[in-house]
């Protein structure tokens, strides 16, 4: 064994020494005082060993991966890449989802006192539901919002809203909806590692985004489709900057973070990964067209979609601000009052872990590597990327207002930070030991999403 797979293999364990120590300090204060306010520390869990019709399909598109991705992505043409790409994610989040049931698993996810669905029938006018938005946040009030719907900017909701106005009602559509969409998510990431680093780094990556355990949470939680939103972002953004259509691109760019802001007040932290993307365009800054003229900046036209989302939002008479001022009274009056952040902000690492599972522990340690001994242009681009979500992770854990849930909360980083796993050797191990840990989450416990 070399030393640099047997320095990964230690890191991969020092995860798993994470996540057994947050389980272990966690039941004994769950047991002890209840404050910590989930069912299987340290996920939002119960534990119940199960099957269902999902069952197959999941452990076939596992197999399938581990034995074949890693081929595939490295001979397959670009653009059918990314199509197989997202399919095997498709195929991989539905199945996951199903191992749970058609109802328990998808159709009633989204349905439950805490979630959007339950308020559609009061957004029967948007604009005056906008104006008066912020009345409802505070909780023990008339009419007070449910959990989710007051701890998000009004985007999310309204979105479900138009997907009942246009006959996709109910929570059957509205799960499909997130899965569907949020596993694009995957294609986007592809797309922003080709284009700041190389083909190679992109072609590695791909199978793990395929096979990623975070799919566990995005079938079925709203999270799933913010994750989507950022993630094109981010692909546009990158698109932008490197000269590919920069005005479309940058526009395209800028809608996306205008409608990630009003999806979660939390994804303003995208501000960092935006500006890994900047600075690993640098060395495309200086790019001509064909012809010999400059490529257009995409600046203005990024700043130009990204004041279409808050200013429509505004023009409605929503204020972003004062709506976040009261989630935050509203955070502590519920659960966030009660869950020790000494023990969330070092236990929420450990939710992370679930989701982007061993292989991406690893990929970090060769991420750090990658930054200090600044190796070849590509690869330093990708480690700098990872790096800055990392970092925008660090500071959302840091803030006190994810305490716990952060398998789903934290999704839309996680895609950012499963690239890593492009640094590793002996892809069909690593592919192994990330389907082999969705399977165990999704079967041995019944998620809250």
């Amino acid at each position: 064994m070399n030393r640099d797979l047997r320095r990964d293999l230690y890191a991969a364990a020092a995860a798993a020494l994470l996540v057994v120590t947050a389980a272990v300090v966690g039941t004994g204060i769950e047991h002890r005082n209840g404050s910590l306010r989930v069912g299987w520390p340290p996920l939002l869990a119960t534990w119940e060993p199960h099957v269902g019709p999902g069952t197959p399909a999941a452990i076939a598109v596992a197999v399938a991966v581990v034995a074949y991705g890693p081929a595939l992505a490295a001979r397959l043409p670009w653009r059918p890449l990314l199509l197989a790409t997202w399919g095997t994610a498709l195929a991989w989040t539905w199945s996951l989802a199903l191992v749970d049931g058609w109802y328990r698993g998808i159709a009633e996810q989204l349905t439950t006192r805490y979630e959007y669905l339950r308020v559609i029938d009061r957004f029967h006018d948007i604009p005056a539901t906008l104006r008066d938005f912020t009345h409802h946040i505070i909780g023990g009030l008339p009419g007070s919002w449910p959990a989710h719907v007051a701890g998000h900017p009004p985007g999310a909701t309204v979105t479900f809203v138009l997907l009942d106005h246009i006959g996709l009602r109910g929570g059957g559509w509205a799960g499909a909806f997130v899965i569907t969409v949020g596993t694009t998510a995957t294609v986007a990431v592809l797309v922003a590692v080709r284009t700041l680093t190389d083909d190679h780094l992109a072609r590695r990556a791909a199978p793990f985004l395929a096979l990623a355990p975070a799919a566990v949470w995005v079938g079925t939680s709203a999270d799933g489709y913010f994750t989507a939103v950022a993630a094109w972002a981010v692909a546009f953004l990158a698109l932008a900057v490197t000269g590919h259509h920069p005005r479309w691109t940058g526009l395209a760019s800028g809608l996306l973070f205008g409608l990630t802001a009003y999806l979660s007040y939390g994804l303003t932290l995208f501000a960092l990964i935006a500006a890994a993307v900047l600075l690993g365009s640098l060395p495309h800054s200086r790019l001509r067209s064909s012809g010999g003229t400059p490529i257009p900046r995409p600046l203005p036209f990024l700043l130009a979609g990204l004041a279409v989302v808050p200013a429509v939002f505004t023009a409605l008479g929503f204020d972003w601000w004062e709506a976040y001022h009261l989630l935050v009274t509203r955070y502590y009056q519920g659960a966030g009052g009660v869950r020790p952040y000494g023990y969330w902000v070092w236990a929420n690492l450990a939710c992370t872990v679930f989701i982007v599972g061993p292989a991406t522990a690893a990929g970090l340690r060769r991420t750090a590597t990658t930054l200090t001994h600044r190796t070849q242009a590509p690869a330093f681009r990708l480690a700098v990327l990872v790096a800055a979500t990392l970092l925008a992770l660090l500071i959302a854990d840091a803030s006190g207002m994810s305490k716990a849930e952060t398998e789903r909360i934290w999704l839309p980083f996680a895609m950012w930070l499963l690239p890593s796993c492009a640094f590793l050797t002996g892809a069909r191990g690593w592919l192994a030991a990330q389907g082999v840990l969705a399977l165990l989450v999704n079967h041995l416990l019944l998620t809250g999403w």
